[in-house]
């Protein structure tokens, strides 16, 4: 098995967590799978304040 299987937690920036927290507290975690899906997606290991704005973008919301 790769090592990159037996972890699949990404990194957020702190400016990533701030957005995050601005979501209300009943949707977080559920924003929190969307974006993450969204940076597997696009093969990132990092989540930014950027990527949460696009998938506010794309989510509508």
């Amino acid at each position: 098995m790769q090592e990159s299987n037996l972890t699949d937690v990404l990194e957020w920036t702190p400016e990533a967590e701030i957005k995050l927290k601005n979501v209300p507290f009943f949707a977080r975690t559920q924003a929190r799978k969307r974006v993450e899906q969204l940076a597997r997606k696009a093969a990132l290991d990092v989540v930014t304040a950027e990527l949460l704005e696009q998938a506010r973008l794309e989510f509508g919301q």
